[in-house]
C-alpha cells in the first residue's frame, strides 16, 4: 500500500533514529548473538520504546542476516506499531516480513495485518480518499485469493465500512457541486453512488468514525 519513496522514507527516518537520538535510546552494542537483539527487541517493545526497537532490529538484520529469529521480530515489530497506532510503520514491517519471510498461511496473516493496518491508518474519508479507495482493492483481492479465509469475517466487514465511508464522501461531494451550480459534477457523483453495491437506505450517518470499534 505503501509508495516505493515513501518506504525508502521511511526506512531513512529509522535509520536516523538509530544514528541521531537521544544518547539514552542509541543502540552502541554491537557483535553480540542474535537472540541478544531479539530479546531486547521484545523488552523494549513491552517498555514501549518502539524506537529503541527498532534499533535493535537493525542491529539483528545487520548482523545476522540469516537468522531465524529475524521473521518473528520483523512480523512482532509489526504488530506492535499496529497497536501503538504507528500504522506506516506497521505496513513497512509487514512489507518486509511478505519479501523476506512469509510462507504459506503466514503470507495470508500478513495480507490481512495489512489490510487492517491501512483500515485503522484511515481517520478522514476527505483527507484519505485514495487510501481508502486502496485499502477497497486491497480487499476485493484478499477475498479472491482466500475465499475460505479465517479472517473473512473481519475483511467483509471492513469492506462494508469502506463502501459506506466512500458512499457518504460521493453524497457529501454531490451536495457541494449541487450547491454551488455544478449541475453535471453533481450528476456524476449521484450517478457513482446510484451504481454502489449499498443503497441510501442501508446507511446511517454514523455517530462516531466509520472506522472506529471494529478492531476494540
Amino acid at each position: 500500500m505503501l509508495t516505493n519513496y515513501i518506504k525508502s522514507v521511511l526506512l531513512a527516518l529509522v535509520v536516523m533514529v538509530f544514528i541521531g537520538c537521544s544518547d539514552k535510546d542509541v543502540v552502541k552494542e554491537y557483535d553480540r548473538p542474535a537472540l541478544y537483539w531479539y530479546k531486547n527487541i521484545v523488552k523494549s517493545i513491552a517498555s514501549s520504546n518502539f524506537d529503541k526497537a527498532d534499533n535493535y532490529y537493525i542491529s539483528l538484520r545487520s548482523e545476522h542476516m540469516r537468522s531465524p529469529l529475524l521473521p518473528t521480530a520483523t512480523l512482532i515489530l509489526a504488530q506492535a506499531h499496529m497497536k501503538n497506532q504507528s500504522y506506516l510503520m506497521a505496513d513497512y514491517y509487514l512489507d518486509e516480513y511478505l519479501k523476506k519471510y512469509a510462507s504459506g498461511e503466514k503470507i495470508e496473516l500478513a495480507e490481512f495485518l495489512k489490510i487492517k493496518a491501512a483500515f485503522l491508518g484511515l481517520k478522514d474519508i476527505n483527507r484519505d480518499q485514495k487510501l481508502m479507495l486502496d485499502t477497497l482493492e486491497d480487499v476485493d483481492k484478499f477475498t479472491k485469493e482466500y475465499p475460505n479465509s479465517i479472517y473473512k469475517p473481519i475483511v467483509d466487514t471492513l469492506k462494508v465500512r469502506l463502501h459506506m465511508a466512500q458512499y457518504l464522501l460521493n453524497e457529501n461531494i454531490a451536495r457541494l457541486y449541487k450547491r454551488i451550480g455544478k449541475e453535471k459534477a453533481y450528476k456524476i457523483y449521484m450517478e457513482k453512488n446510484r451504481k454502489s453495491v449499498l443503497n441510501s437506505s442501508d446507511i446511517k450517518p454514523p455517530k462516531e468514525s466509520l472506522f472506529d470499534k471494529i478492531f476494540k
